[in-house]
């Protein structure tokens, strides 16, 4: 996400004016990630401000039709449509954390260890799809008004959050960022968070209660409870030709 997610306020309401406001964001989302960097980035803790949880359904419509709600977090749609309003600005967005709001392919581990062919076509149609959505023609407004509909929003609505996205075109761009030490960076605020916030589960007394593993071998956190895994390997052989 490259600005897809955001913090948006009224009556010209800065990062430090966030202090003492009501925020309403999706508790324990990406919404609520975001908040928290964007807290700690600024000298600023949660305690600070008051948070309201609110369904992603209604967080919109809400905002837009209260004006004494000065403060909301979402993330697209919802986020074009709050900015459309008269005096709404947003403050902070993915694209002040670049490489941390990560959209990806996810597939079990066992399942690609028994069907290693799943992980080559997966890859394989995904750079198909991409290098059609990049270009231009019938063929590519077709599939973005497809996926559009699927992501429940208009085709415009879908190309703008395309802007937003910083897109690994090519399968060299997307081993580059598999395999660099960037992803560990990033990926250790998002431990820190899912453990301060209780997502790794009820008697975790750490972040490295389990393990997520990187190209190369390394792991962050327990070894022996590996969770996650970065594989690279299919990106490879796209990279490659070879898939």
């Amino acid at each position: 996400s490259n600005g897809n997610d955001a913090i948006l306020t009224r009556d010209n309401i800065d990062i430090k004016g966030l202090k003492g406001k009501q925020i309403s964001l999706v508790e324990l989302s990406v919404s609520h990630y975001l908040l928290s960097r964007c807290l700690t980035m600024n000298g600023l803790k949660e305690k600070d401000v008051n948070l309201i949880n609110t369904s992603d359904a209604d967080i919109a419509p809400i905002f837009l039709s209260n004006s004494s709600q000065k403060v909301v977090v979402t993330w697209n749609p919802m986020v074009m449509q709050v900015e459309q309003a008269p005096g709404i600005n947003k403050i902070f967005t993915s694209a002040d954390i670049p490489g941390e709001v990560l959209d990806l392919m996810v597939v079990n581990t066992k399942t690609l260890q028994a069907d290693p062919a799943l992980g080559k076509a997966l890859t394989g149609a995904w750079f198909e799809v991409l290098a059609l959505i990049s270009k231009r023609g019938p063929e590519t407004d077709k599939a973005l008004e497809f996926m559009a509909s699927s992501a429940g929003c208009s085709a415009v609505e879908f190309k703008n959050q395309l802007k937003t996205t910083a897109m690994f075109w090519t399968p060299q761009a997307a081993l580059d960022f598999t395999t660099s030490e960037e992803i560990r960076t990033k990926m250790e605020f998002v431990r820190q968070f899912c453990f301060d916030k209780g997502l790794l589960g009820e008697g975790s007394d750490s972040a490295d209660i389990f393990g997520v593993s990187y190209p190369g071998g390394e792991v962050q956190g327990n070894k022996n409870k590996v969770r996650m895994r970065f594989d690279a390997s299919f990106v490879k052989m796209a990279a490659e030709g070879s898939l």
